[in-house]
């Protein structure tokens, strides 16, 4: 069949496809998270592993809503910024990304992202998908090429990595180094090992009775004021007022 010939028995086949059908396979796909947005970045549509991810048990939860609505602030602002770029019509794909899972530990995604078409060729929205890469063999093929600097830093957060050591623990030399997390990860070193101390310290918020000093020096800030400063910028709110409405709570 030549491609003119295919295209016509596609287009003529899809015609007559439910579109909503379609989008609804998607709940076959229990570790993918598949949503639709539209120009304002609300959810238009979702599959049910996306809106059990969000904490929801219906789909009707989250239509019309942003991510600001049911994501943490900082994780909403990344996705907002991600929906910005898109809708100019640039597509994601791919991305190895680290985000909070249900259990709220940080977990590996892979990240893929497009912009939405109307009949026009108008951009009328976006839509995407994310999965573990902890729940998929494709976790070590493609990280495997950070997977030594990665660990370390995971491992060893809470001492002063020093950059031009991680590159000689990694065999690299520190441009190289930097070149493959920025093409991998999207940061530098040096982002990623601030991050991994802002998550790791914002669970220890959460998590224990800890004062805000201890959980500093234990996350390898040695200036308390640089910690808060850095968490705010991450979280958009201050150590001591993240845990402040959980103490509320308790009364």
């Amino acid at each position: 069949m030549s491609t003119k010939a295919s295209s016509r028995v596609l287009n003529s086949f899809l015609a007559e496809t439910s579109v909503l059908e379609i989008v609804n396979i998607l709940d076959l796909l229990a570790d993918t998270l598949f949503w639709i947005k539209d120009k304002e970045s609300r959810v238009m549509h979702a599959n049910s592993a996306f809106v059990v991810h969000m904490g929801r048990k219906s789909l009707h939860q989250i239509i019309g809503k942003t991510d600001l609505e049911f994501a943490p602030a900082h994780l909403a602002k990344q996705f907002l910024n991600d929906d910005k770029k898109v809708l100019g019509g640039e597509s994601i794909t791919d991305r190895i990304e680290l985000n909070v899972n249900e259990s709220e530990n940080l977990s590996w995604y892979v990240t893929s992202k497009r912009p939405l078409f109307n009949s026009l060729g108008e951009i009328i929205g976006s839509y995407g998908m994310t999965h573990s890469l902890e729940k998929s063999n494709k976790l070590l093929s493609m990280v495997e090429p950070i997977k030594l600097p990665v660990e370390y830093i995971r491992e060893h957060y809470a001492k002063d990595i020093r950059i031009d050591e991680l590159a000689k623990i990694s065999f690299l030399s520190v441009s190289a180094l930097e070149r493959r997390f920025t093409k991998y990860l999207g940061k530098t070193p040096k982002q990623f090992i601030n991050q991994v101390r802002l998550e790791r310290a914002r669970q220890l918020l959460l998590e224990t009775n800890r004062s805000v000093s201890e959980i500093c020096d234990e996350c390898g800030f040695s200036d308390k004021s640089y910690f808060s400063k850095q968490f705010k910028r991450l979280f958009m709110i201050q150590p001591s007022k993240l845990r402040k409405p959980m103490q509320e709570n308790e009364y």
